[in-house]
């Protein structure tokens, strides 16, 4: 639901506020008080085309902003633009500027137009003088024909989702399968260099070591014998000086016991030094000065070096990139297989969307009949006479396929006798394109509530001018039709008839007025003695008479 609408140095209107309810919200106002502006500028908040006229004469920019109850659908919108929630309202900005930039703000972040454009079907639906239609393209027509219908598109929108990933698998191996033959023998060469290595992870770190210890093996040797010397077999060896000492230490317990301690430790440090000397001596005892082994170590890794430079940092990467490449080659040897499987998916999946999408066309089709029927009485009771028909047009090229089936719904109408039936588009009168648009969501929203399948949508529903060319019982009948509509949505429309106005759940009057040489426009909710007054003054003119206030008592009285 629209909560509120401002503007400001928009078009004529220098600051404005309009609150809006819950119902049925009626603007009245003297012509050129800017009532249409009003619309104008909201539908410029749904996404509509800015223009550096609408800033208002002698300012730097013009600003316009509402807020609307959030919705849950709205909210995944945002989400999915990384704009951040509000919590239970949307807050809309835009900004044109007089050099011609603009700027759009969503809850107080920079946002864009395409925003505003997704999220105006969850908010609001503006049928404006200047842009009736730009709303109701040909996929709004689907959809109300399916509300209509209270028809889902869940079974074709899974197929559709089957369908399109296996024809996506599909693709992508055709599309690359001739690059990949292309490459069969460069993957051949890898695998075959890589496994005939025969490497093992880590063995160029073990090579290496193992490389050191061989160009040094005499200076190795003579340093591992000459610590054991030093240790264990030398005259002047530590491991003799040790069993000296413990002698003299162990004496020295004897009579002084605070001695026995230190005796058991020199003992553990002997037994450490004879056990590091046997290690010495076993080490050097293991050097292998081999010239052969040297050279085929170095060999070695000269081939792992190569590998390395070819495939990968280290010899793991290296053994990762051959066993990639035997899969590719096995992807490739399996070819066959694979395509036969794929193309069996996408058969398979083709046919079960075809079930689905020609289910869902003879829905629509029962579903048109109905509402065709139904939209031409009401449209006719609106003083129009009209010709009216739903047209269905199934494509079932793969190309047309997508979530929602593969049908084009097309509105039509003749709104002259012997005229052929034409689309809606090409309707010139926005007025009789308005009652169109409410004549249609009356049946819509009649019949969803006689059959109790209704499913509320949470937009706005906004009629500009809907009078034009009526009056008299044809437009108490637009009245009576709006009150039904606004039962269950918002509805917001701008009208000159008193006979719509004595409906209004919440009524609204534009005024402007001059202040120091310049027009200024102000907006207030009228209370039930301000409203009576605005009704007898659409009655009767500028002058309101006692017979024009009675009758305007009436008519409201009626109205409820």
């Amino acid at each position: 639901m629209l909560v509120e609408l401002r503007a400001e140095n928009y078009a004529v209107i220098d600051h404005a506020i309009a609150s809006f309810g819950p119902g049925l919200n009626l603007l009245t106002g003297e012509t050129g008080a800017g009532k249409s502006i009003l619309v104008d500028a909201l539908a410029l908040l749904m996404g509509g085309k800015a223009s550096t006229e609408l800033v208002r004469h002698g300012a730097d920019k013009a600003v316009v902003a509402c807020v609307f109850e959030s919705t849950p659908a709205a909210e995944a919108i945002l989400e999915e633009n990384g704009i951040d929630s509000e919590g239970v309202e949307i807050i809309l900005r835009r900004e044109i500027l007089a050099n011609g930039k603009g700027r759009v703000f969503v809850n107080n972040q920079p946002a864009t137009v395409a925003v505003l454009r997704q999220l105006a079907p969850e908010l609001a639906l503006v049928h404006a003088q200047s842009e009736t239609l730009s709303s109701f393209d040909q996929a709004q027509q689907r959809i109300l024909l399916d509300r209509f219908g209270n028809i889902s598109t869940d079974a074709v929108e899974q197929a559709c989702t089957r369908w399109r990933d296996a024809q996506a698998r599909l693709n992508d191996l055709l599309q690359g399968e001739q690059d990949r033959l292309r490459m069969v023998d460069l993957w051949s060469y890898q695998r075959k260099e890589i496994e005939s290595a025969r490497l093992e992870a880590g063995e160029d770190e073990t090579l290496e070591t193992e490389k050191r210890v061989l160009a040094n093996a005499e200076k190795l040797y003579a340093a591992a014998m000459g610590a054991f010397d030093q240790l264990y077999e030398g005259g002047a060896s530590a491991e003799s000086a040790l069993r000296a000492a413990i002698r003299n230490v162990e004496e020295l317990a004897r009579y002084d016991a605070r001695f026995a301690e230190s005796a058991q430790q020199l003992a553990s440090a002997r037994a450490i030094v004879g056990e590091v000397s046997s290690s010495l001596r076993d080490y050097a005892e293991a050097i292998n000065a081999s010239p052969e082994r040297l050279a085929e170590i170095e060999d070695r890794l000269a081939l792992l070096d190569r590998l390395k430079r070819k495939y990968g940092q280290s010899v793991a990467e290296v053994i990762a990139f051959g066993e990639d490449v035997a899969r590719k080659l096995s992807a490739v040897e399996d070819r066959d297989e694979i395509l036969k499987a794929l193309r069996a998916a996408v058969a398979e999946s083709a046919a079960a969307y075809k079930t689905a999408a020609s289910a869902l066309t003879a829905e629509r089709k029962a579903a048109a009949s109905k509402l065709a029927r139904l939209a031409e009485t009401q449209i006719n009771s609106l003083a129009m006479k009209v010709r009216f028909e739903i047209a269905i047009a199934s494509d079932g090229q793969d190309a047309a396929w997508n979530s929602h089936g593969w049908d084009t719904v097309e509105y039509r109408i003749a709104t002259n006798a012997g005229e052929p039936l034409k689309p809606l588009h090409e309707i010139a009168s926005g007025g009789e394109m308005s009652r169109v648009m409410l004549a249609l969501k009356v049946a819509v929203e009649e019949t969803a509530s006689k059959t109790r399948k209704k499913n509320p949508t949470p937009r706005t529903l906004v009629f500009d001018e809907i009078d034009i060319g009526i009056g008299g019982r044809a437009a108490e009948a637009v009245g009576q039709k709006l009150k039904a509509l606004a039962r269950g949505q918002q509805v917001l429309c701008v009208t000159h008839l008193p006979q719509i106005a004595a409906f209004a759940a919440q009524h609204l009057v534009v005024e402007k007025r001059e202040d120091h040489g310049r027009t200024k426009t102000q907006i207030r909710v009228l209370d039930d003695r301000a409203r009576t007054h605005e009704v007898a003054r659409m009655l009767s003119g500028a002058k309101v008479t006692d017979t024009s206030l009675q009758h305007a008592a009436q008519m409201i009285a009626a109205s409820r």
